[in-house]
């Protein structure tokens, strides 16, 4: 028997990746190697889960076996590899045993940003799978504040998430703005303040600088003395894609794994993809990208080499209380932003100097724009 197609991570990436391959080619071998018990669900569901009163039981869409039938592969479940051994094209588990690939896809995700905090820092928890999201829904009050580090992309739908089952959240971020890298000022205040009025309270321009006990919860010190009081401590301050096994591997790493349009890595055996990567310049943790590097990288494994290639992938924010949606300007650095606010939408346009249009932000009722100007928008990748 051929030596297998081996793939480290059994999240969306992963999982997509076989998914996409299994279409092209059913007979060479293929395992999945998985830290945890490889069950398949949407992650990025994990951020709006709570409205919807989901248990993590709920959000598996099918069992590792389920998987493993359904893509005639092997998967292995709670287990860790301890090492690339790349010029013998093999992988070494942390239970000593080796095994050989054909090629080695890296699917490995990305790792909360733990933030610098004095005192209880260990109590602030982090929700990126499955068991974190379980041993955050055990830990969650009936009632009361949560603390959330960060006003990004996934403090706000938390926040968001946390107020429709009932709870207070308090956003602190040293930015002036919530989602401050993506949008301009204008939007980001709408933002604020749709999200205040639906019971969200927020400290801007601080960060956190120590987690107490405080009874039976915790009390936040920000940097200018002020305290907050709250159930949880929930951290959302960013994502670091995991590179250390490419790393030790002599794979080429900067943010991500870097590799070209092709996702090969710097060896011509292993390839990466999702979270973990840096395609030819661009680290995106979303879906769509990781949708488009699965359909490519399936069909080069397939013998069918394809270039990657990112249409213009807008980002649809998951707070109901503030519908957004966010093409970022990736491709045109130079320009600057145009917004018109009004009660019920905001529409800011990023417009080059010659007034092409190079990204966009809508909110509210304008999010109704949102196929009108994708269409009017370049490749990211072409």
């Amino acid at each position: 028997m051929s030596e297998p197609i081996i793939i480290v991570g059994a999240g969306l990436a992963g999982y997509n990746v076989a998914r996409e391959l299994r279409k092209l080619d059913r007979a060479t071998p293929l395992v999945l190697i998985a830290r945890d018990d490889a069950h398949f669900y949407s992650k990025p569901m994990l951020s709006n889960a709570l409205a919807g009163g989901k248990a993590p039981a709920a959000l598996v869409m099918k069992s590792c076996e389920s998987m493993a039938e359904e893509l005639n592969a092997t998967i292995l479940a709670q287990t860790e590899v301890q090492a690339i051994e790349a010029s013998a094209r093999r992988l070494i588990l942390a239970d000593g045993r080796a095994l050989g690939y054909r090629d080695l896809v890296l699917a490995l995700g990305a790792d909360p940003v733990r933030p610098l905090l004095a005192g209880e820092h260990g109590a602030v928890l982090a929700v990126n799978d499955l068991s974190d999201y379980a041993h955050f829904l055990a830990r969650l009050p009936g009632q009361g504040v949560v603390v959330i580090l960060g006003a990004g992309l996934i403090g706000c739908e938390f926040a968001n998430d946390l107020v429709a089952r009932g709870l207070t959240p308090v956003l602190v971020d040293p930015a002036a703005w919530p989602l401050a890298r993506l949008l301009p000022q204008e939007a980001g205040r709408w933002m604020q303040d749709r999200l205040q009025q639906h019971g969200v309270s927020f400290h801007l321009g601080r960060h956190a600088t120590q987690v107490d006990c405080s009874g039976p919860g915790y009390r936040v010190t920000l940097d200018d003395g002020t305290l907050v009081d709250g159930a949880l401590v929930l951290s959302a301050i960013g994502l670091g894609p995991r590179v250390s096994l490419a790393r030790a591997a002599g794979l080429t790493v900067a943010r991500g794994i870097v590799t070209g349009a092709d996702l090969r890595t710097s060896d011509p055996h292993i390839w990466a993809v999702g979270d973990c990567v840096e395609a030819a310049g661009f680290n995106l943790p979303f879906v769509m990208p990781l949708m488009q590097q699965a359909r490519s990288l399936a069909a080069t494994l397939a013998g069918q080499p394809m270039s990657l290639r990112y249409p213009a992938m807008p980002i649809v924010v998951k707070t109901p209380a503030c519908p957004t949606v966010i093409a970022p300007p990736l491709t045109c650095p130079a320009g600057a932003w145009q917004v018109d606010a009004g009660a019920a939408g905001l529409t800011a346009r990023w417009e080059t100097p010659e007034g092409v249009l190079g990204g966009f932000v809508l909110m509210g009722d304008a999010v109704r724009q949102r196929q009108t100007l994708s269409a009017q928008l370049g490749n990211w990748l072409a």
